[in-house]
């Protein structure tokens, strides 16, 4: 029974290792969607920012002419 407890063993440590890896690679896909949606809020406020500077700066010439 010595050779069915140790290979039962070694099923339930591989099986404990790959839902550790799993649960690893869903953790990093996880964080890297946050890090590209951080990225394209980056990008929206800072094409909304040159929006508005354009638009001051066309009222500013406006003002002068």
């Amino acid at each position: 029974m010595g050779f069915m407890d140790d290979a039962k063993d070694a099923a339930q440590s591989t099986g404990e290792k790959v839902g550790d890896w799993v649960d690893e690679q869903k953790e990093r896909a996880s964080d890297k969607v946050d890090e590209l949606q951080a990225e394209a809020e980056v990008k929206k406020a800072e094409a909304h920012r040159d929006e508005v500077k354009a638009k001051n700066e066309y009222k500013e010439e406006l003002r002068d002419s």
